[in-house]
């Protein structure tokens, strides 16, 4: 591939699960990743910090979460416009197109506790941007937070429910769903 060649962030990030699979995270260096890719290492640099972060495609998430939580419409509820972060993140991101990508992307990541961490990290820094965008909607502190962290738990939910079906189902009608059990949940407690 010629290196004028535009998604650079994501031919890097396709070439990286690929050698991950083949060669294992260990022996893959950002060289490798950058020369599969068909660019150069300040390339790399230029879209990620290190190796881990390419598996975690910086902070578009989080962009796209917030955004979609500070367009719902006025007079959705906080977790009504959480849920409508949840069906923006099933058109962009949880796509039938993308369900086997997304499945060696996890396994690479389960396979590796330095990984599992920078998941883990990157989930809080989820929260963090749907607590803010929720605040910027005028929503008080302490329901933002937990309109959050019930919006997270149910992406969790709707994720893993998502990735063991074969069927082509929509991600945002299975967060939907997820939400909804969530809040019957809490309910019960």
């Amino acid at each position: 591939m010629a290196r004028w060649e535009p998604n650079a962030a994501e031919r890097l990030a396709h070439a990286a699960l690929d050698l991950f699979a083949e060669r294992g995270y260990e022996n893959t260096t950002v060289i490798d990743i950058a020369q599969r890719a068909g660019l150069g290492k300040s390339t790399f640099f230029r879209h990620f910090q290190d190796k881990r972060e390419v598996l975690f495609g910086g902070g578009a998430v989080d962009e796209l979460l917030a955004g979609a939580i500070v367009a719902a419409p006025a007079t959705a509820t906080p977790l009504e416009a959480v849920a409508h972060a949840l069906d923006a993140a099933g058109q962009e991101i949880f796509t039938a197109a993308r369900r086997e990508r997304i499945a060696r992307r996890q396994a690479v990541i389960a396979a590796h506790p330095e990984l599992r961490e920078r998941e883990a990290l990157k989930n809080l820094g989820l929260l963090a941007s749907m607590t803010r965008a929720l605040k910027e909607r005028g929503v008080p502190d302490l329901t933002a937070r937990v309109a959050a962290e019930l919006g997270g738990l149910a992406s969790a939910i709707a994720y893993e429910r998502w990735s063991r079906t074969t069927a082509g189902d929509d991600f945002g009608k299975i967060a939907r769903q997820a939400l909804d059990d969530v809040r019957a949940s809490t309910a019960s407690c």
